[in-house]
């Protein structure tokens, strides 16, 4: 899947990013916080204690090395750009930045946080993809605001796919199927029938890879719908909001550093 990174157990993206763009993706482990948010998690909105919560952002903050801005999510489409004085809580579901010292961060627990990147580094952007989201179109807004901001076009970027709920966990019904502009007489790849509950379940990273490809991104890594992405089954890895419904957050963030590698 990926790299760990000694200091704090996260997930090191294989990507060729450009000098100077860093990435990672938490695990749920690590961190202070007691069951069941045990013990990385980043949300402050799900009960656990905040001091625990602030002792585990501050643990990201430091593996990452600059400050990492915490949205507030809301499963939206808007991506606003991002910067030092840009506060915590900043309601959106995508960001993009070309600063330095700060990092575009996406918390999840079943959702997919996909990051992104121009081919010469001159920004980057992070987006939360839930099935709503991915349906009304964050990708293809992420992108075509990171390419005007970084001036490039869209086989220029390069993104990575994190942990999502796989297509053996994900059940849903025919509301996902509209919003993803599938009807319920169409046959889709990224529908499967589920017999026993007369529902489907979806491949969300599947199709996150197929609308890239389609907004004409071709350089896509990461998740690539296998059981080890899973975050309904690999409950010693990742948190699960609909495996546990009492669940932490994990997180994935990219940043440009204060300055270039040497």
């Amino acid at each position: 899947m990926a790299s760990t990174d000694p200091h704090l157990p996260v997930l090191i993206p294989q990507c060729l990013w450009p000098e100077g763009v860093r990435a990672l993706c938490t695990l749920r482990t690590g961190g202070v916080s007691a069951s069941p948010y045990d013990s990385l998690n980043l949300g402050q909105h799900v009960q656990d204690d905040p001091a625990c919560v602030q002792i585990n952002r501050q643990r990201l903050a430091d593996a990452c090395g600059v400050r990492p801005v915490f949205l507030e999510q809301v499963h939206g489409t808007d991506c606003i750009g991002i910067d030092a004085r840009t506060p915590d809580g900043t309601q959106a579901d995508a960001c993009w930045t070309s600063q330095p010292g700060v990092a575009c961060t996406i918390m999840v627990a079943d959702c997919l946080p996909v990051l992104l990147c121009d081919a010469q580094g001159r920004a980057v952007a992070a987006a939360h993809a839930g099935w709503r989201g991915l349906g009304e179109g964050v990708l293809e807004n992420t992108l075509d605001v990171l390419c005007q901001q970084a001036h490039c076009s869209p086989d220029e970027v390069m993104a990575w796919l994190g942990p999502c709920i796989g297509p053996n966990a994900f059940e849903v019904g025919e509301d996902v199927r509209r919003v993803w502009g599938v009807s319920l007489h169409e046959t889709s790849p990224w529908f499967k029938p589920a017999p026993q509950s007369g529902k489907w379940f979806a491949d969300l990273a599947g199709a996150a890879r197929q609308r890239l490809r389609r907004a004409g991104v071709s350089q896509i890594h990461g998740n690539d719908s296998t059981a080890a992405w899973c975050t309904g089954t690999q409950s010693s890895q990742f948190f699960s909001h609909r495996r546990d419904g009492r669940s932490g957050r994990f997180a994935a963030c990219i940043w440009r550093e204060s300055r270039l590698s040497a």
